[in-house]
């Protein structure tokens, strides 16, 4: 059997802008170097405000 190659990918976690809660956790691709869409961040579903909100990237 085969190994598989280690990918160059990184976990992060997305937190929301206006309540600071991290809501989602996501792997991203480094080796190539951190899209301009990621760093600006994303528009994702915040359960507290019940709404969609700007996510920004958060490494732990």
């Amino acid at each position: 059997m085969a190994k598989k190659k280690a990918q160059a990918r990184e976990y992060v976690w997305l937190q929301c802008s206006e309540c600071g809660d991290l809501n989602y956790r996501t792997s991203i691709n480094v080796k190539g170097g951190i899209t301009e869409e990621l760093k600006q961040g994303m528009m994702k579903y915040s359960p507290r405000l019940r709404k969609h909100t700007l996510h920004k990237i958060k490494r732990k």
